[in-house]
C-alpha cells in the first residue's frame, strides 16, 4: 500500500501533466500542422531529448537512483556531498556538449531528417534554439532523482504542467503572428520562428527551476563541489557503460524510424500517435516504476531475492489493471480520439484519421512495452546494466527489421502505421526474453498469478471496449464524423465502457483493484469505518 500511495500521488501529477500535454500537442498541431514545418519542428525538438538520453538520461533513470540510495545509507552526510557533486558534473558536462552540438547542428539535422534544403535549414534554426534544453533536462532529472531517494515524488510529476502551459501560450501567440496559414517552410517568418522556438525552450527552463523549492523542502542544500573520487561516482561510471550502450542502440533504431518516417512526411503523424499511446503508460506504469525503484534497490542491496520478486509481481499487476483496458480502448477508439484532438486549425480530417490509425497500431504495443519497462527496473535495482543493453539489441534489431519489412509491404500513406506495428512486435520479443531471464535470476516471477490476472483483466477490458466501440459508432452516426461528433462519442463511449469494465473486474474480485480503490479513497480523504 505504500507503493500504491506513492504511485497514486505521482499518477495524479502525471494526469495533470499529460492532460496539459494533450492540449500542448493539440495546440502545436493546430499551429503548424503535420506537414514539412511540423516535421522540421518535431525533429529539431526531439533532438535535445536524444542527446540528453545518449549522454545522461539513461544513466540517471537507471543507474543513479540505486547509487544515490547507497550513498544516502553509507555516507556520513547522508549522501548530500555526492548529490551536490553530481549536480555540478551534470551542468558542466552538458554545457560543453551543448556548445559543440550547436556548431554541429547542420550535420545533426542531416542525419535525422530526409528532406529538401529549405526544410533542413528550418530544422537547423529550430535546433539551435532548442539545444540549451539539454542542460535543463539533465539538471531536472538529477534533481528528480535526489527527490525520489528522499521519498518526494510529487514535484517532478507536476512541474511539466508549467512547461505545457507555456508552450500552449506560445502556440496561441504563434497563430496571431502574421504569416501563412498553415505555415510553409518557404513562407514562415523570422518572427514566427522566434516566437515558437523561444517559447518552447522557455517552458523547459521554467519546468526545471520549479523543482528547486521541493529540493529545499526535503532538506537538501546544494553546495558547489566536484568530487570525482567519490566511490559512488566511480560505481555509476562503471555501470553507465552498458547503460550508454543501451541508449545508443535505442537511438540507432530511432534514427532508422525517423528517416523512414520523414521520407514520406509521416514523422509528425507517427509522433502524435506515439504521444497519445504514451499517456496510459506515463500515468500508471511510470508512477509505479518511480515509486518501485528505490524500494526495490533497497531489497536488492539487502540480497532479498524474494522481496525483489514480490516487488516485480506487485508492480506488474498494479500497472496491468489500468494498462490492459487502456490498450483495448485505444485500439477500439483510435480514430475518433485522434479526430477529436487533432482535427483543428492546420490539421485536416484525413490527417487526423492517419494519426488515429497510427494510435490504434501503437495500442498493440502498450501492454508489452509497459511490462518490459517494469521488468527492466529489476536489473537496474540489482545494479546490472549489462543485461538490459544486450536485450535491447534484440529489441532494436527486431524493430528495424520489422519497420523495413512493413514499410516495403504497406503503401506510403500507411508508413506511420507500419512503424507503430514494428514497435509493437519488438517489445513483444523484449518482454518475452526479459521474462525468461528474470525467472532464472529470481527463482520465478510469479508467472501463474500474473497470467491469471492478465487473462481476467483482458476479458473485462474486452467487454468494456466492445461496448465503448458500439456506443461511439452510434453517436458518430448521429452527430457526424467531425471533431465535435467524435469528441462527444469518445466521452460517451468511455462513460459507458468504463463502468462495464469496472463491474466485470469487481465481480472477479481482483485484489489489485481493491488496492487501487483504497489508494483513490485515501487520496480524496475517504476513511473506512470498518
Amino acid at each position: 500500500m505504500t507503493l500504491g500511495r506513492a504511485s497514486g500521488t505521482m499518477a495524479i501529477g502525471t494526469v495533470a501533466s499529460r492532460a496539459s500535454g494533450f492540449l500542448r500537442t493539440v495546440a502545436i498541431a493546430a499551429a503548424i500542422g503535420t506537414g514539412a514545418v511540423g516535421d522540421a519542428y518535431n525533429v529539431a525538438n526531439t533532438t535535445p531529448n536524444i542527446l540528453y538520453d545518449l549522454l545522461l538520461g539513461g544513466v540517471l533513470s537507471s543507474v543513479i537512483v540505486p547509487v544515490l540510495v547507497r550513498a544516502a545509507r553509507e555516507d556520513e552526510d547522508g549522501g548530500e556531498a555526492f548529490a551536490s557533486s553530481l549536480l555540478t558534473l551534470v551542468v558542466l558536462g552538458l554545457g560543453v556538449i551543448v556548445v559543440v552540438a550547436t556548431m554541429a547542428a547542420p550535420a545533426i539535422v542531416g542525419v535525422y531528417l530526409v528532406a529538401g534544403g529549405a526544410e533542413q535549414d528550418l530544422a537547423v534554426t529550430f535546433l539551435r534554439w532548442f539545444l540549451p534544453q539539454v542542460i535543463f533536462y539533465g539538471l531536472g532529472a538529477t534533481i528528480g532523482a535526489i527527490l525520489n531517494v528522499r521519498q518526494s515524488f510529487a514535484a517532478p510529476m507536476f512541474t511539466p504542467v508549467l512547461n505545457n502551459l507555456i508552450v500552449i501560450a506560445t502556440c496561441v501567440a504563434f497563430i496571431f503572428v502574421p504569416g501563412p496559414r498553415p505555415p510553409t517552410v518557404g513562407g514562415i517568418s523570422d518572427t514566427q520562428i522566434t516566437v515558437l522556438a523561444a517559447g518552447t525552450t522557455l517552458g523547459v527552463v521554467v519546468m526545471t527551476f520549479a523543482l528547486l523549492p521541493s529540493l529545499r523542502a526535503v532538506g537538501f542544500r546544494y553546495r558547489p563541489r566536484l568530487d570525482l573520487t567519490h566511490p559512488g561516482l566511480r560505481q555509476a561510471m562503471r555501470l553507465a557503460g552498458w547503460t550508454l550502450l543501451y541508449v545508443a542502440i535505442s537511438q540507432v533504431g530511432y534514427l532508422v524510424i525517423v528517416r523512414l518516417a520523414s521520407s514520406t512526411t509521416a514523422y509528425t503523424v507517427y509522433t502524435y500517435g506515439y504521444q497519445i499511446f504514451q499517456l496510459p503508460y506515463a500515468i500508471v506504469a511510470v508512477s509505479v516504476i518511480t515509486a518501485l525503484l528505490p524500494r526495490m534497490s533497497v531489497h536488492a542491496a539487502d540480497n532479498r531475492r524474494d522481496l525483489v520478486r514480490q516487488d516485480l509481481s506487485t508492480g506488474t499487476r498494479l500497472a496491468a489493471v489500468v494498462i490492459v483496458p487502456a490498450a483495448l480502448a485505444l485500439l477500439a477508439l483510435g480514430r475518433p480520439i485522434a479526430v477529436a484532438l487533432f482535427n483543428h486549425g492546420a490539421v485536416s480530417h484525413a490527417e487526423a484519421l492517419r494519426i488515429g490509425d497510427t494510435l490504434a497500431a501503437f495500442a498493440v504495443a502498450l501492454v508489452p512495452f509497459s511490462l518490459f519497462q517494469v521488468q527492466l527496473r529489476v536489473f537496474y535495482a540489482q545494479q546490472d546494466s549489462r543485461t538490459p543493453a544486450l536485450v535491447n539489441m534484440g529489441i532494436v534489431a527486431t524493430n528495424i527489421a520489422g519497420a523495413a519489412a512493413l514499410s516495403a509491404l504497406l503503401p506510403d500513406r500507411l508508413r506511420s502505421v507500419a512503424l507503430a506495428l514494428a514497435f509493437a512486435v519488438s517489445y513483444l520479443v523484449g518482454v518475452a526474453v526479459s521474462s525468461v531471464l528474470l525467472r532464472g535470476r529470481l527463482g520465478g516471477i510469479d508467472a501463474g498469478r500474473i497470467a491469471r490476472m492478465l487473462t481476467q483483466v483482458t476479458i473485462a477490458g474486452g467487454l468494456g471496449a466492445v461496448v465503448a466501440a458500439g456506443v461511439c459508432a452510434l453517436v458518430r452516426e448521429a452527430l457526424g464524423q467531425g471533431w465535435l461528433g467524435s469528441g462527444v462519442s469518445v466521452v460517451l463511449a468511455c462513460a459507458v465502457g468504463l463502468p462495464v469494465y469496472l463491474v466485470a473486474i469487481v465481480r472477479m474480485r481482483l485484489p489489485e483493484m481493491a488496492a487501487l480503490a483504497t489508494t483513490v479513497r485515501g487520496r480524496f480523504g475517504s476513511r473506512s469505518t470498518h
